[in-house]
């Protein structure tokens, strides 16, 4: 008894120190030094604990004293970190924990956990870091889910750094996938997108969309998002990615990001051979199921940017189905007077409808009797495009075959691609980064420049000058309560359009649109520098749409003109410098 009672004070006296001794490395980093020197003596005791029993009224379910094993390693992970001669000393060691320890029990769970964390810490060899994973490998077969989650979550930390190791439990990963624990299953869908790669994406995705149609409501926004970035990033091909996409928006189009559906339209532009099998694909989805709002949004894109094709009938990647024109325009009929479709979806409709117009020969005045209708619609954005629409049939008609050609393809940086921020503003650049500094864009050699700036005349702007009357002629018929909001629209296109398109480092940029006559607008450039210095190799360039060409600059006397570029200059004496330099556009 006597020496029961002896060995119990010991192992009392040696945890507390150990305790101790982890507190002060933790809250004094100065003292890891002279600590590390018991490295050794650390190491014994622990293999006396592992080999024997050190103390068998602490042994719990056949593991001696897990509560004192677990401060050791504890302590051996704080001593061992970025240190080679430490991290050497006690690599055996670890490994005959991680390879005596009976892990069926609790207690031996919980030592092995510890030794994991330790070897991942710790400057370990390769191969026993291998054994670190297969232990975490052999916690999700427990029955316990606390084991398991506490597995996975280990796993997500080291998937980056030993992911070959981590793969080879991709298989029980996935098993994870069908855990009825909604945490559990939260784990296993992130290491399982941590693990997919261009090797596997096939039979990963697979598993990913399965988990799709089943998950937890909760869950449905975070899988669609890492379904997204790893088809973008491992597609075999386009058809395939386009392929999944319509398949998540299938399966859960109402769980999507906002930017879903102009990614996955950028997708299709640029996938030129796929446009008849796409617009094929999307029509007999549309058909089928009109309640996944993203998914019928690029289903009334594609019908109106590629409807010709779906009529043709001609697909060889799809077996072809016989369209009629009073198909399609049934089909996005449907869609404009269905109570799912958002005030978005109706605009995509409506918009298809009239592209359609182009495209097809037999059905054109259906096609204008739709959008007259909607004229008259409560929603004013949807009132707003079909009166423009209607603009285009009667006074513009001659110009409807080119405003409504088909799109160009898109690419990923262009303005109006948000790529994922879906704020619409025009981002500053990021202080931190480095910019390229143009050889004399300033006379003084200083740290400051103007970065080149890409701005464009919101389209709306010139769209309510030239539907100017027909927007008036429309006021009348509107319910009175209605007719203040219309009033103020109508004073709105008569009035100069200015907007500040660019200010920053003393230099502004206003944008000012006028319409002269029924067929001339003119747009202004107007520029003011309150720097203290000259702004030199100022550049201004100009593209328009088809349905406009531009007349010769008009420069004002302020402006220099020099090979094609313009100079703000800072006369003596005079805080600030005005330029101006408009131009006129034409209608064709």
């Amino acid at each position: 008894m006597h020496k029961h009672k002896k060995n119990h004070i010991m192992c009392r006296v040696l945890h507390g120190a150990v305790v101790l001794i982890t507190e002060l490395c933790e809250h004094n980093p100065g003292t890891l030094d002279q600590f590390r020197k018991a490295v050794p003596e650390l190491v014994q005791i622990m293999k006396g604990l592992v080999t024997s029993s050190y103390s068998p009224e602490h042994n719990v379910a056949g593991i001696s004293d897990p509560f004192l094993q677990v401060r050791i390693l504890r302590l051996l992970r704080i001593l061992g970190h970025n240190n080679d001669t430490a991290s050497d000393a006690m690599n055996d060691l670890l490994a005959q924990v991680a390879t005596n320890t009976d892990s069926s029990k609790t207690a031996g769970s919980a030592v092995l956990y510890e030794t994991v964390l330790t070897i991942m810490d710790i400057n370990s060899e390769s191969g026993l870091r291998v054994l670190a994973v297969n232990i975490l490998g052999r916690f999700l077969l427990n029955n316990d889910r606390n084991i398991r989650y506490i597995s996975m979550t280990s796993l997500q930390k080291i998937v980056q750094t030993d992911h070959n190791a981590v793969q080879r439990h991709r298989g029980t990963i996935v098993d994870c996938l069908k855990d009825q624990d909604t945490s559990v299953k939260r784990r296993a869908l992130e290491l399982s997108l941590a693990l997919v790669s261009a090797v596997n994406i096939r039979s990963m995705m697979k598993e990913l969309l399965i988990f799709l149609s089943t998950c937890p409501p909760e869950l449905r926004s975070h899988t669609t998002s890492g379904i997204f970035n790893a088809a973008e990033r491992y597609s075999p091909s386009k058809r395939w990615h386009i392929d999944t996409i319509l398949h998540v928006l299938t399966t859960a189009g109402g769980d999507v990001r906002d930017e879903t559906v102009p990614n996955l339209i950028q997708l299709i532009t640029t996938a030129s051979e796929l446009h008849c099998y796409t617009v094929h694909k999307l029509y007999r989805a549309l058909v089928k199921d009109i309640s996944q709002q993203s998914l019928v949004q690029v289903a009334c894109w594609c019908i109106g940017e590629y409807g010709d094709l779906l009529l043709k009938g001609e697909c060889e990647e799809i077996e072809p189905v016989q369209v009629t024109e009073d198909d399609v325009l049934d089909a996005l009929e449907t869609v404009l007077q269905s109570h799912m479709s958002s005030p978005a979806t109706r605009g995509f409709a409506l918009t298809a409808t009239m592209k359609l117009s182009t495209r097809i020969t037999d059905n054109v005045d259906r096609i204008r009797s739709i959008v007259s209708i909607y004229g008259s619609c409560i929603d004013l954005e949807l009132q707003q495009r079909a009166v423009e629409y209607n603009a285009l049939f009667k006074k513009y008609d001659h110009m409807r075959a080119a405003v409504l050609e088909r799109m160009p393809v898109m690419d990923k940086n262009s303005p109006g691609h948000t790529n994922g921020d879906t704020s619409g503003e025009i981002k500053e650049p990021d202080p931190s980064k480095p910019k390229p500094v143009e050889a004399g864009l300033l006379s003084e050699p200083a740290s400051q420049c103007y970065e080149t700036y890409l701005f464009q005349i919101n389209a709306v702007h010139l769209n309510f000058l030239l539907i100017k009357e027909s927007w008036t002629k429309n006021v009348s018929w509107f319910p009175q309560k209605y007719k203040a909001e219309m009033q103020k629209r109508c004073v709105y296109v008569h009035v100069v359009l200015t907007e500040t398109v660019y200010e920053k480092n003393g230099l502004s940029l206003k944008i000012q649109c006028d319409k002269q006559t029924e067929t001339e607008v003119t747009v202004t450039l107007i520029g003011s520098n309150s720097a203290q210095n000259d702004i030199t190799n100022f550049t201004l360039q100009a593209a328009v749409p088809k349905v406009c060409t531009c007349s010769t600059f008009k420069l004002s006397p302020v402006l220099a003109y020099t090979s094609s570029r313009y100079s703000f200059q800072q006369p003596s004496g005079h805080r600030s410098q005005h330029s101006h330099c408009s131009q006129i556009l034409f209608l064709q």
